[in-house]
């Protein structure tokens, strides 16, 4: 293995669900793909989580970007296979899909591809959970009412660094988490951090834009349409849209890098809102997005309880406050929330959350960059990555 280079408005398809168990199926060999942009920092531990998978990929391919630093030449002595992208300008997804035209062709329909950060690390039993799920049939529990998986996704922890800023993103993340293992794995997107497809969905995905099915705005009928803010998203609903299902499973889990200054996080989330509201609205009120426009007006909602809330206690501060018993129950519910959703990170994030203020402010944060995105998508400014 390793060490070569190659250069190189829908609607919601039904799916039949079947109701008798039927035996696992054994899909093929796992391909790994790892979109890097000098990542000559990250990748020496991104390919050690690989291959410390109790499930190894057969093969590891480095998709070198417009590389400045020497990522190719860190892939290639860590034994990957490096392809490099030519007249990209598309970052991630057009990466992608320059490494897939190659590759797709070459595999076998139930061979396994990860997609992967070059800065996640990816824990032992991912592989070998995200093939657990992919290879049992249809009418499992697993498969959430007989919907066959077109994906595995895994959900994510924050990596050290950052102070108090990471943290913040780190009980963020765990509290994500915890909701996922409490749906029992059900997600709302198979992240960019690491997920898992069979070649199979994958060209399913590219015929289906060819053939007009799924939203294209670059009309070049590829797995990723290239000009989205957020690629993971818009796959996660054309896999939907074709009737598939998508699943985190408790076993798939990684970490992943945090934002290390606010100036990056807000341009993160600023991408991620942004980007979730324009897939939505490429694929039109759908059965499938119905909930995600339900969640859109719940975050709208939101965003006006919050500055009803930070107004009255403005206004409170410069009158006179007076405490009521049901608000200080209220609060007090709140508080609890904060702190047994964070219980699993240890008593310092319990007390760190307990107060309210503190990660009140965070919140706040998130708020404002989310009415900035919303703002951005309606008056169609420049989008930016």
């Amino acid at each position: 293995m390793g060490g070569r280079t190659i250069n190189s408005t829908a609607g919601v398809l039904e799916r039949p669900n079947v109701d008798v168990p039927r035996p696992a199926r054994r899909l093929g060999r796992i391909t790994a793909l790892l979109p890097a942009h000098n990542e000559e920092a990250n990748l020496p531990d991104a390919l050690a989580s690989l291959r410390g998978q109790t499930e190894p990929p057969v093969d590891i391919v480095v998709i070198a970007d417009n590389c400045t630093d020497d990522t190719e030449q860190v892939a290639t002595e860590l034994g990957a296979t490096v392809f490099r992208t030519r007249g990209n300008v598309h970052k991630k997804a057009g990466g992608l899909n320059q490494a897939l035209d190659v590759l797709l062709p070459q595999m076998q329909p139930d061979d396994l591809i990860l997609v992967m950060d070059a800065d996640s690390l990816l824990d032992p039993t991912f592989l070998e959970g995200a093939r657990r799920a992919l290879e049992v049939r249809p009418g499992s529990r697993a498969h959430r009412r007989g919907i066959i998986l077109g994906g595995v996704g895994g959900t994510f922890l924050g990596a050290e660094g950052g102070g108090l800023l990471g943290t913040f993103q780190r009980n963020e993340y765990a509290r994500y988490a915890r909701d996922v293992r409490r749906l029992h794995g059900k997600a709302l997107v198979l992240t960019g951090t690491a997920s898992v497809f069979t070649v199979k969905v994958l060209r399913e995905v590219a015929a289906a834009r060819r053939a007009g099915e799924l939203p294209d705005r670059s009309g070049a009928g590829n797995v990723y349409d290239v000009h989205v803010l957020t690629e993971d998203n818009e796959l996660s609903l054309a896999l939907m849209h074709l009737g598939y299902g998508i699943l985190a499973p408790r076993e798939c889990t990684l970490v992943t890098e945090v934002m290390t200054t606010w100036g990056d996080l807000a341009r993160q989330r600023s991408r991620w809102k942004r980007g979730a509201l324009e897939n939505i609205v490429d694929y039109g009120f759908t059965r499938v997005t119905a909930s995600y426009w339900g969640r859109q007006v719940l975050s709208a909602v939101g965003l006006l309880a919050t500055a009803l809330y930070v107004a009255s206690l403005l206004w409170g501060l410069f009158t006179e406050i007076h405490l009521h018993p049901f608000w200080l129950a209220a609060s007090l519910v709140f508080c609890l929330e904060r702190v047994v959703t964070v219980r699993q990170r240890g008593w310092r994030q319990m007390l760190l959350a307990a107060p309210l203020v503190i990660e009140m402010a965070y919140d706040l944060f998130l708020q404002l960059v989310q009415a900035q995105a919303f703002m951005n998508a309606l008056l169609r400014r420049e989008r930016k990555w």
